[in-house]
Formats: structure tokens, sequence, C-alpha cells
């Protein structure tokens, strides 16, 4: 006998058409009945964490979440009580002060150099690939670097500081293949003490530093995937430091996740599991942190690139799963596997973009680079 929460999530699933135990391989196989009341409770949260817990299964995560994000069925849910706390504290706190700065590297990119060598690239990019001519991952995931140091007219001997460097990715592509030199940051140890062995010869400097204590003057300033962790209450911040160290005639650059719809806190689950004080920008927000700072030359969305980036990340975490699995445990396993796939998801629907932003300084000439 079907119960009353049954009842309401299988009526909200109708319209992404997606069933209840239903033939399709996006269709949810619900293995335990308390799975309703926990996703009515509290939809984002209680439809990760039953998840994690084993409550249900789906052949096709990606495309369930795909279609019921289509279909708008966030919008249609009531926010609880737990969402309208953490947006009033988002709203009242900078969750992304630099008091707070160190919790996602911590928490996030510290789990385990392990885990992302046997998820990312040979090169451990941790950010959208571009797939335009791209045949795999690795061959993806360096076209993204050479795009990027063609949209900064990148040549040999500038100086580059890079805002959030990962494991020195981007830092070792453009010290190799244009003789930059690359000063870098991030928060976290992991990636400073692996990504300093992979550079090692090379004219790179990475630092464990927040993004706002950097200093010098540079030809180009750059981030790839920090935005995300700036905050909505620290975007002018952003926008000054890179004022600060750009040289007069530079140019600056960002790639970043962004969202259609300004936010000021990221969904529930992801905040607890994945991203901790994490947001993901509209354009309304970073078009203001710019104004008066600087001219944007180039606005370029690759959002559709991130869909086959993040299969290719499942694809790896799974192959190296009976490896990873004398770490890592098997809740931790369905954690990653939902984040992973509810990300593709989310893309392939077109809630979230990917955005490649070129900047320079009122006055400046308008740079002659390769845009795509």
């Amino acid at each position: 006998m079907k119960t009353s929460a049954e009842t309401v999530v299988r009526t909200l699933l109708e319209p992404a058409n997606v069933s209840i135990n239903g033939p399709h391989p996006w269709d949810i196989q619900v293995h335990n009945p308390d799975f309703y009341k926990r996703v009515l409770a509290s939809p984002e949260l209680g439809l990760g964490e039953s998840y994690m817990d084993g409550f249900w299964d789906c052949e096709a995560l990606d495309e369930a979440i795909a279609r019921i994000l289509r279909a708008g069925l966030p919008g249609k849910l009531s926010k609880n009580l737990h969402t309208i706390l953490q947006i009033l504290k988002a709203r009242l706190f900078n969750l992304q002060a630099r008091s707070r700065a160190f919790e996602v590297g911590k928490r996030h990119y510290d789990l385990g150099n392990d885990l992302y060598i046997a998820m990312l690239d040979k090169r451990l990019n941790y950010t959208c690939a571009y797939w335009k001519n791209a045949k795999n991952l690795d061959e993806a995931q360096e076209a993204k670097l050479e795009l990027v140091c063609r949209k900064i007219g990148l040549e040999p001997g500038m100086k580059i500081l890079e805002l959030g460097c990962g494991w020195g990715s981007f830092a070792k592509y453009a010290a190799e293949k244009y003789g930059a030199e690359v000063t870098g940051v991030t928060v976290s140890m992991e990636q400073v003490q692996l990504g300093r062995e992979l550079c090692k010869g090379l004219p790179v400097t990475l630092l464990l530093q927040d993004y706002r204590e950097v200093s010098g003057v540079y030809d180009r300033v750059i981030s790839i995937g920090i935005m995300e962790h700036v905050g909505y209450k620290n975007y002018r911040t952003y926008m000054e430091v890179t004022d600060r160290t750009l040289k007069p005639g530079g140019i600056a650059f960002f790639h970043t996740i962004g969202t259609n719809v300004s936010q000021y806190t990221t969904n529930p689950w992801t905040a607890k599991y994945i991203f901790p004080n994490g947001m993901l920008p509209s354009i309304a927000q970073l078009g203001k942190a710019m104004e008066g700072l600087f001219v944007m030359e180039d606005w370029h969305n690759i959002g559709p690139h991130y869909d086959p980036t993040l299969m290719a990340w499942y694809a790896n975490f799974e192959a190296a799963w009976p490896d990873l699995k004398k770490k890592y445990d098997e809740r931790f396993r369905r954690m990653w596997r939902f984040y992973l796939l509810a990300s593709a998801g989310g893309f392939r629907a077109r809630s979230n973009q990917l955005w490649q932003v070129v900047m320079t300084r009122p006055g400046t000439p308008q740079p002659n680079c390769r845009l795509s």
C-alpha cells in the first residue's frame, strides 16, 4: 500500500518522466520506504543522504538528475527550515572569510592524492576539460590548458600569478610549453606537496596561501576553478586582488562554474559533504564585482563540456575502486558517485554553466588573443 509521502514523490516525478521502480535506466529503484519522507522533509539533503545510505539506486543517476532539473522540480518544493537557515547564515556571515579559507582544502582537496590521481587526467586537472577536438580526457584537459594560454596571449618569459593552482597542472604546462614563470597559491597542503614534486626543475613556485594574501605584480593574473570558493561577499575583493597584482596593460582571466540565477549558498548536501562554504556565482554578481575595475573582453560558456568531463572522472573512479576501497568505505563510494553523477546531470540540464572570462583594465588596447 502506498503511503501519502510515496504518492507525493511519485506525482512530483511524473513531469520528469522518472518513475519509482520503473523499467528505464533513469528510473529510481527504492529499497527503503523511508526514502519518501526523507526527500520530502529535506529535498536536496534527503535525496543525497538517502542514496549514501542505500535507500535507493538508479542505473543512470546522471540522467535522472538531468530530467528532474529540466522539469524544474527543485523550484516546486518549498524550502525547509534547514535550507532557510543556511541561506540566512550566508547572508549574515562571510562564509568564505580568511578564517575559513583552509576548511575546503582540509575537507575536500586533502582527502588523498591517491583518489585524485586515480580519477583525474595525467596532468591532474580538477576542472572542466575542453572536448572540441579531443578523443579522451587527457587530450581534452591539455586542450583546456592550451585554450587558456591562447586566451591570455601567453609568451615566453611572462610572469603569471595563478589564484587557486591545484596540483600545478596549468603552472607546469605554461612553464614547459611557453617558458613562463608561474606563482600559484592553494589552500590544500596535499596539492602543494605533490605539485611541487611534479613541477620540480621548472620556474614554478607553489604556495600554501589564501588568494587574498598574494603579493607582487604579474603580466597575467588567472584562476581556473577558485571562484566557486570565493563567495558573493568576496567577489569584489577577488577583483581588487587581481587589479592590485596585474601589471599595466596586462590580461586577467578566470574560469568558473556559474549559475543562471544569483544565489547566496550552495545546496545543503554539497555544502555538508563535498564543498564546505562553496557557492556558485552568477553573471550579475561577477559583473557587479568587476565594475569600474575591468573591461570584459570575452565571456565564453563551455558548460556542455563539463558533462563528459564528469562522466570520464566517474568512469576512472569506478575503475579504480578495487584499489581505492582499501582506504575508502562503501558509503564514501556512494557519496562520491552521487557527487559526480549529479553534477554531470546538472550540466546536462543546463542548470550550471562553465564560464571563461578574459578581462583588461579600462584604456588597455583590446588584446589580439585566440578565444576559441
